[in-house]
């Protein structure tokens, strides 16, 4: 599929809720979403926190972010996910939020989704305040961008794997497809691109310091985009994931070791020790800078999730006025 075909879709999804856009400070409204059902092939599962059910692979746990910066991009995404799966029924929701305009975005995802499954958890964001240093784009520097670190903490315990997406994509095929992926011993399977030259990602502090340079011995590392990930939330609590991340965090925040947010991290802790997906699972850097040499190929084939990952977000851009105008 071309892109301006990949982009019509987005449209479609995105004007399938959006009522109307207000005025600053206030926060889009949308019209309610049909029902999806499950089809006949479908196990219907039943999950509640609080009971703290067994581990049971026919209920897909799917984590996003929750803000009013994005939250067109949350509603968008996750349209796209419950259009194209096979099981919307068995799909759980976990939206990560700070206490800021909670109560809002709740009633919104309530009002627009009435029959969607999801829990609305509390990330507070002191945790990780003293943590973060300034990185060369200022979105990448908000708290919330951080709590995909603290799923394991955030999410009740009897959720064993989740899949982690930004809220900057849109979803075009069965979700359950990805889910469904074999980690094996790893705890993190994303789409894998060993042709990125990943000293790019770290400054020359790094590589002249021996003692962080070593950090990748014994592997090939190899860069992923950490806005599309399965996560084995047990293995990771297991192995203190979210303290090796806190580490080079801490190390960066004294010697500014990388300049791009949360990512640097998680490679330094996961690059080439993490389970291989498709690459149509992440066609990443769309909205990226617009110039010549700058803009990333389309991966070949087929795509099954598009991702605005540069610095354009169409779904931040896009007026509601412009959209009608199309035809």
């Amino acid at each position: 599929m071309r892109p301006t075909f990949h982009f019509h879709i987005f449209i479609f999804v995105f004007l399938a809720v959006a009522v109307h856009f207000v005025s600053s400070g206030e926060l889009p409204t949308f019209r309610e979403a049909p029902a999806f059902r499950n089809g006949r092939e479908c196990q219907k599962t039943i999950w509640s926190s609080t009971e703290n059910p067994a581990y049971n692979p026919s209920t897909i746990h799917i984590a996003m972010t929750l803000d009013a910066t994005y939250l067109r991009g949350s509603v968008a995404g996750v349209l796209s996910i419950l259009q194209h799966s096979s099981c919307p029924e068995n799909i759980v929701f976990h939206f990560i939020a700070t206490t800021h305009r909670r109560l809002e975005l709740r009633r919104i995802i309530t009002t627009t989704f009435p029959y969607l499954n999801f829990y609305l958890h509390h990330f507070d964001s002191n945790i990780v305040k003293g943590k973060i240093s300034y990185s060369i784009r200022r979105a990448l520097d908000q708290p919330l961008n951080y709590a995909r670190i603290y799923l394991a903490d955030l999410l009740p315990a009897g959720v064993r794997r989740i899949i982690y997406f930004d809220s900057d994509l849109i979803v075009v095929d069965d979700v359950e497809k990805l889910w469904s992926i074999n980690l094996g011993s790893h705890v993190l399977g994303a789409p894998e691109y060993c042709h990125a030259n990943i000293t790019n990602y770290f400054t020359p502090k790094f590589w002249s310091n021996p003692v962080y340079a070593v950090s990748f011995r014994g592997r090939i590392p190899c860069y992923f985009n950490t806005g599309v990930m399965v996560i084995d939330l047990w293995k990771w609590r297991e192995g203190r994931y979210r303290e090796r991340l806190e580490y080079w965090m801490r190390i960066q925040k004294l010697y500014r070791i990388y300049e791009l947010g949360s990512l640097p991290p998680f490679l330094l802790v996961f690059a080439g020790n993490i389970e291989r997906v498709e690459h149509r699972w992440n066609q990443h850097g769309l909205g990226g800078d617009n110039l010549e040499g700058l803009c990333r190929d389309l991966h070949p084939g087929p795509v099954s999730l598009l991702h605005w990952s540069g610095k354009g977000k169409a779904m931040a851009e896009i007026k509601l006025e412009q959209a009608m105008s199309i035809g």
